[in-house]
C-alpha cells in the first residue's frame, strides 16, 4: 500500500475540524519520540528508555514543545542487551532509582497522552517526529507489535526526520551540532537521555518550523 492511499483511506474523521495544527500537517499532530535501547535491531534489542513530547500551536500559528512523557522500561522477556549499547548510553539497569516500568506501561501511558493531544488539536492521527526518525519508529512498532496493542495513534510508516530537516535549514545533521547552529543550548553530558534528547529534538522541530513561517514560506491555504 502507498503513502497516498494508506492516508486516503485514513481521512478526517472529526466532522471537518479547521484546528489551525489540523491545517498544518493534513490532520496530523506531531509527537517527537526518542528511544534508548540495548542496541541497533528493534526486533531483537531491548527498549531501555521512551519520550515522547506533544506538540502544540499557538493563535498566531506557530508551533511549541507541550507536555513530556518519560519512562525507563523494562527489557522484555528475551531481549538482548549489548554491552557497548549500555556504555554509549551511560544506561546502568540496576540502578537503585532507575525504577523502570514495563513497555505496556510506558506504552499506554503516552499513547493516552497522545490520544488527549489528538482531540484537543482536531487531529486524526499522530505521527512521529525523530532525529534520524526511522530508527524510533522502528522500535515504537516492534513493541506495539510484541503487545499487540491495537490502538496505535501513529502512523505506522510515515514520519518527520529532523536529521533530514536540520541539514536542509542548518548544514547539519548530528543533534548537538544541529541545535548549535540553531541557537538551541546543548549539553552533551545530558545526552543518550532520551528526556533530554526528546525535548532537543522537539526544540529543534518547532525551530525549524517556525523559521520556515517566518520566512514566508508556509501559508494556510484553508483560508
Amino acid at each position: 500500500m502507498s503513502e497516498d492511499h494508506y492516508d486516503d483511506e485514513h481521512e478526517h474523521s472529526g466532522g471537518g475540524s479547521r484546528h489551525p495544527m489540523a491545517e498544518r500537517f493534513r490532520g496530523y499532530l506531531p509527537v517527537v519520540i526518542d528511544v534508548e535501547t540495548g542496541g541497533f535491531n528493534c526486533a531483537t534489542d531491548a527498549l531501555l528508555e521512551i519520550a515522547a513530547t506533544t506538540i502544540g500551536m499557538d493563535e498566531q500559528g506557530f508551533v511549541f514543545p507541550e507536555h513530556t512523557h518519560f519512562f525507563r522500561v523494562e527489557p522484555f522477556e528475551g531481549a538482548n542487551i549489548e554491552a557497548a549499547a549500555l556504555e554509549f548510553t551511560g544506561i546502568k539497569l540496576d540502578h537503585p532509582l532507575r525504577m523502570a516500568v514495563s513497555e505496556e506501561a510506558a506504552l499506554t501511558d503516552i499513547f493516552r497522552g497522545v490520544r488527549k493531544a489528538l482531540k484537543a488539536n482536531g487531529c486524526k492521527r499522530a505521527i512521529l517526529v525523530g532525529h534520524n526518525s526511522s530508527f524510533d519508529l522502528g522500535f515504537l512498532n516492534a513493541a506495539v507489535a510484541r503487545l499487540d496493542m491495537k490502538r496505535n495513534p501513529f502512523h505506522p510508516f510515515s514520519s518527520f526526520d529532523t536529521a533530514t530537516l536540520a541539514g536542509l535549514a542548518y548544514g547539519q545533521t548530528v543533534l548537538a551540532k544541529a541545535c548549535q547552529a540553531a541557537g538551541i543550548d546543548f549539553d552533551g553530558r545530558e545526552a543518550h537521555s532520551a528526556r533530554y534528547d526528546t525535548e532537543k529534538t522537539a526544540d529543534l522541530f518547532c525551530g525549524i518550523v517556525n523559521r520556515w513561517k517566518q520566512m514566508g514560506g508556509w501559508e494556510d491555504f484553508g483560508d
